[in-house]
């Protein structure tokens, strides 16, 4: 009976040849073949040795020493003609490394999973892996005993039908489900087997006709002349097309005479594999090439024998495959790889419409300086490959309902995603999931009626909360396109970055910002608490009652990337799982000092401008610091002795002064480079891969794309400086670490012109501190000198 229900499942699902095929979600890839018991991998230094091969001389040629160790490994009575060093080897220049790919061939024809991967420095094996066929080689044709072939296809095929019967066991044991009752139950229990489900579909849905068809067709044993049969067996199997596969079935000797094979390409470089074309292949863009070739089986006594096969490389509309088929009828498909390779992120089954906010649009400080416009949802595939508003149901916090049993992300409706939680917070505790967030319903439109009002002081609250909408709207828009900035310029996933699903990328999930708007906690202020990675950082936006209405902080764009950068900062300095290298004096005032600078940076625009930190939400032209930053000396005239007058042995006020130095640096490099009207990079491309434009310079290799522009370059170059840092840095090791970033992204074309900016205001090679304290006292000396290369 469950064998029954299982059919009816992927029936539902599937459908079949002679129906109509139901949609999918995911292009089908086939993807399977043989696992190697005799496959070896080496890289242990006493495994290495216990072979009797020892080092070669450190000037000996890479690729000598691997040939002398093949011999080790294959022994006195192999010889050259029995393998070949494929011309992909290659010498990374960046390690010092060579490696060595090596091909194994019998009777002169290549096993195509017979491979050695040799690392080669110095003289020195490093490692090394062996799939090469041991056994005694079969005749020139080698004709598997069918008694005793394996089918791999069919094999995979039968396991994962197991897996889905037992899947679905465990469903029906939770759900109480007998036998199927009519079209209800079966599409649940289909939904349930969902991605299992796809995987049968690609792989194994027209398995059954592959022998159906060898039997319509038989061919002589032995008769391996020509491949025809087996690829249009292939074309059976990868098609995802049910119109093609009853064309083919129907039509099939129509088909394969339609198909014509062209002889070798005559301009294949010599040593290389040589080509026959087959033209005319169902459901193909292009000829497929195919060569014949041995593959490695395991029996089903347990050894393993070399098989005949047609290797073919076929390329379609969604799929460019690498394929084995055995020359011998019925032709099996004995393995199979899908060049085209999926991003593993799973896509929600129902695409939605980006959401859209009526917000101070990114660049806008606050109300001052512009109105409110209705931006699009900005993410990027990169930094935010689901958007803003989806994450997945395992890692939603909030989720309580059974999930539905084929969907992998939750869309919604609400300020609440992947890299924020965004909603008020007016009782100020810690609580958060069940707070009040806007909603947009399935028009996703944020757009909600931002128009404080004069009113009496014992109103002023109410007045302001009746605006939480726009608050927590203005807040997750914001906090959204720092992370996607942020992630741009280096804070990924590995790096500690705020998301609650990592994407399989690297790094600990579960800690997206929790953003709270107007929290109760207190007025005239805002906090980030950055704990070690994988658990939520924490953002507390407060009102300010400066002015009347109230503003609110959440307004004020710079007071919002000031303390999202405390979680850039404290995660990237020392490591991510530990967030105690920005505590106190010097270290802890940078901490204060990088936000206020990338505040300020992503503020500014090409016409130079002065700015002041925090100025409209505290009602202060001057804003809430000592003085704006600014190149002038007498608006400004911070240097790093200033640390040393009364007042200035708090974070914020050391932070002020960093700040400062970071913002001549940056001009410097703007004088030197200019200025990009934008800091964020260009989107990339469906591929992943990011476009040629105005914001990089031209690619470089495998080098690290370095931004155009002084601007952007210099916000790379203090994120870089972050993650080369030491604990507790000083101003001079964060100086250092910046230097150091430019020479290894630019070569150090800019180490004169960061040495000049940093000594402008007492940062200089003689620049010195005696007695410095954990909360920042000392007795310093300003140091104005550079380097002699660059007098």
């Amino acid at each position: 009976m469950r064998c029954l229900l299982i059919a009816s499942i992927l029936a539902g699902i599937v459908g079949s040849v002679q129906g109509h095929r139901a949609p999918v979600t995911a292009r089908k890839s086939l993807g399977f073949g043989p696992i190697h018991p005799h496959a070896v991998y080496r890289s242990n230094p006493y495994q290495i040795a216990t072979n009797g091969f020892l080092p070669q001389s450190p000037d000996a040629d890479p690729f000598e020493v691997a040939r002398l160790f093949i011999g080790d490994i294959l022994g006195p009575n192999q010889d050259q003609a029995s393998y070949k060093i494929r011309p992909d080897s290659y010498t990374d220049p960046s390690t010092g490394v060579t490696h060595v790919y090596v091909r194994q061939y019998v009777h002169g024809i290549e096993v195509a999973d017979g491979n050695m991967n040799i690392n080669v420095k110095e003289g020195k094996i490093l490692s090394y892996g062996n799939s090469f066929f041991a056994g005694t080689p079969p005749s020139l044709i080698a004709v598997p005993d069918l008694r005793n072939f394996r089918h791999p296809q069919r094999e995979y095929c039968q396991d994962l039908s197991a897996e889905l019967e037992t899947q679905f066991n465990v469903f029906a044991s939770t759900q109480n489900e007998q036998a199927p009752m009519g079209d209800q139950k079966t599409s649940k229990s289909a939904a349930f087997a969902g991605p299992l489900t796809h995987l049968y579909y690609s792989n194994c849905q027209f398995d059954g006709l592959a022998d159906d068809m060898a039997l319509k067709r038989p061919q002589a044993i032995g008769d391996i002349g020509d491949m025809r049969p087996a690829l249009l067996q292939f074309m059976v199997a990868a098609t995802p097309k049910a119109d093609v596969v009853n064309d083919i079935l129907g039509n099939y000797d129509e088909h394969l005479n339609k198909m014509s094979v062209s002889g070798v390409n005559h301009f294949t470089p010599e040593g290389e594999q040589t080509y026959l074309f087959v033209d005319n292949v169902p459901d193909t863009v292009n000829p497929v090439k195919a060569n014949i070739a041995y593959i490695q089986i395991p029996s089903k006594d347990g050894s393993v024998e070399l098989v005949t096969v047609w290797k073919f490389e076929v390329e379609m509309h969604d799929n460019w495959y690498e394929a084995a088929v055995s020359a011998i009828a019925p032709h099996r498909i004995i393995s199979v790889v899908d060049w085209a390779s999926d991003a593993p992120i799973p896509v929600p089954d129902a695409p939605k419409e980006s959401a859209s906010y009526n917000v101070y649009a990114w660049g806008v400080n606050d109300p001052s300086e512009g109105n409110r416009t209705l931006q699009k949802e900005n993410f990027d595939s990169l930094a935010s490959p689901i958007g803003w508003h989806s994450l997945p149901f395992a890692n939603d916090p909030s989720y309580r309902s059974v999930k539905p049993s084929n969907e992998f992300y939750r869309n919604t409706s609400t300020t609440f995603g992947n890299n924020v939680f965004a909603q008020e917070n007016w009782e100020g505790q810690n609580a958060y999931i069940n707070n009040y967030r806007p909603e947009a319903g399935s028009s996703s439109v944020y757009d909600f009626q931002y128009k404080p009002k004069v009113s009496d002081s014992d109103e002023a609250m109410a007045v302001a909360h009746n605006y939480i909408n726009a608050t927590v709207t203005q807040l997750f828009y914001t906090s959204n396109m720092i992370h996607d900035l942020y992630y741009r310029y280096g804070f990924t996933e590995v790096a500690g970055n705020f998301q609650q699903y990592n994407f399989g990328r690297g790094g600990r999930e579960g800690d997206a910002v929790i953003a709270n708007a107007q929290d109760g906690s207190g007025f005239n202020n805002a906090n980030f608490m950055t704990p070690p990675d994988g658990t939520n950082g924490r953002m507390r936006m407060y009102l300010w009652n400066t002015a009347n209405p109230y503003r609110d902080g959440d307004f004020e764009a710079g007071i919002v990337i000031h303390e999202y950068s405390h979680g850039l900062s404290t995660r990237l300095t020392g490591g991510p799982l530990n967030s105690g290298c920005l505590g106190w004096g010097e270290s802890g005032g940078m901490g204060e000092g990088w936000g206020d600078f990338l505040a300020t940076t992503i503020r500014s625009t090409a016409n130079y401008s002065d700015y002041p930190m925090g100025a409209w939400a505290a009602n202060r032209p001057k804003g809430i610091r000592n003085y704006p930053y600014s190149l002038n000396e007498t608006v400004n005239p911070s240097t790093y002795q200033t640390l040393d007058k009364p007042g200035y042995w708090g974070v914020h006020a050391i932070g002020e002064v960093w700040a400062q130095i970071l913002w001549l640096v940056s001009q410097a490099l703007i004088e030197e480079h200019g200025f990009s009207d934008t800091l964020y990079p260009p989107m990339p491309l469906e591929n992943g891969t990011v476009p040629a434009n105005d914001f990089y310079r031209p690619a470089v290799g495998k080098k690290p794309l370095v931004p155009k522009h002084g601007n952007t370059l210099s916000v790379q170059l203090v994120i870089n400086g972050m993650k080369l840092q030491p604990c507790q840095p000083s101003f001079f090791d964060a100086r250092d670490a910046i230097i150091l970033a430019d020479e290894e992204l630019t070569g150090g074309e800019n180490f004169c012109t960061l040495w000049k900016a940093f000594s402008l205001r007492g940062l200089g090679t003689d620049a010195s501190v005696q007695g410095r304290t954990p909360w920042g006292g000392g007795i310093r000396l300003n140091g104005f000198a550079t380097p002699t290369t660059c007098e």
